[in-house]
């Protein structure tokens, strides 16, 4: 990571870090849970304003990281996003 990429993820208020980090966390059990999600959605009786429960549910995953925790993995994921230049 470069120092002004550094620079930027050190800088984001712990509130813009939160919510780059439940981003993150959403995408990532969504793609690990996947089949169990789609098992859950089928079910009979799932109802479509379940959704946000459901929603509200994973999002609590969150908690379980520190906000350094937190900082250090949206950090971590934005330099594995951009590829290094030599």
């Amino acid at each position: 990571m470069s120092s002004a990429q550094k620079s930027t993820k050190s800088t984001m208020t712990d509130q813009q870090v939160a919510s780059e980090f439940t981003s993150y966390y959403l995408s990532r059990v969504t793609q690990e849970f996947a089949e169990d999600l789609d098992k859950v959605r089928a079910a009979d009786d799932f109802k479509n304003d379940a959704i946000q429960l459901l929603v509200n549910a994973l999002q609590q995953g969150t908690a379980l990281f520190s906000p350094e925790e937190q900082r250090r993995i949206v950090a971590a994921e934005a330099a594995a996003e951009k590829p290094t230049s030599t």
